[in-house]
């Protein structure tokens, strides 16, 4: 029987109840940046009981500014394996499968063949996160997906919605159209920021990993979007309820059929 003293603080919040079942639940983190470090480390803070995370990425001097595994003294090694390490010195019981690997689409089917009882996006790669939200969705997985944190700085525009419902985010905008084919993307819970993104801040990278080009970022804001992604899934695995965000009525989905309708 694995010690839960640990979480007394939170029992008095979601009951016994909670943590005993938060301990049964396995939730998969894929993406250990600015956004799924946090991410990762809430769910462990949380009391689930098993965890699997993957990322193939190293500690680069430029993540230090965002991404919970980057220090000065740790360039060059595995977010994965640093990210391993910090969660079991968290809960030493936690049952903790790693994956040291970037998301090809052969990876991902061999990665969702486990059961999970929630999946978490944390990529930052539009083609790498639609084959993981499609293979996901032909699975019957419930997923929470982090959208564009880049070029923005105000924690307060986040939200939370379905991803047909999302307004005002590029990167949301690439990954709707990508998946609008698929029925079933009305059950992607995601956080997405209403905040105008500083298209000043863009500079292109080299393409490695299927990434062509990033915004700048502030410390705090990847940190946000992942505890509101952790906050979606505790909150589903509880049975809480999530108030979804509304899309504004000038950009309705009524709207958008209109204008599409009039242009073709």
């Amino acid at each position: 029987m694995s010690d839960v003293t640990w979480l007394s603080r939170s029992a008095l919040l979601v009951g016994d109840d909670g943590i005993e079942k938060l301990q049964s639940k396995h939730v998969l983190v894929i993406g250990l940046g600015g956004v799924g470090s946090f991410a990762a480390e809430f769910i462990c803070r949380s009391g689930v009981g098993e965890m699997t995370i993957v990322d193939g990425d190293v500690v680069d001097p430029s993540n230090r500014n965002r991404q919970l595994p980057a220090l000065a003294t740790n360039h060059g090694v595995s977010k994965a394996q640093i990210m391993q390490e910090r969660l079991l010195s968290i809960n030493p019981d936690l049952k903790l499968q790693v994956v040291n690997a970037f998301l090809t689409p052969e990876k991902c089917r061999e990665i969702l063949e486990a059961r999970y009882d929630y999946v978490m996006d944390c990529i930052d790669s539009v083609m790498p996160k639609i084959t993981l939200l499609s293979t996901a969705l032909e699975k019957n997985i419930p997923i929470v997906s982090s959208m564009g944190a880049g070029g923005k700085m105000d924690p307060t525009r986040l939200r939370i919605t379905l991803l047909p419902d999302t307004y005002q985010c590029v990167f949301a905008s690439y990954v709707r159209k990508r998946l609008n084919k698929l029925v079933n993307a009305d059950k992607i819970k995601t956080v997405f920021s209403t905040e105008e993104m500083r298209k000043d801040s863009l500079i292109m990278t080299d393409g490695n990993n299927f990434k062509r080009s990033a915004y700048g970022t502030v410390s705090y804001l990847p940190a946000a979007f992942g505890g509101a992604c952790a906050s979606v899934v505790i909150r589903d695995l509880l049975g809480y309820p999530i108030e979804m965000a509304e899309r504004p009525a000038r950009i309705s989905h009524k709207v958008l059929a209109k204008k599409k309708k009039k242009a073709n």
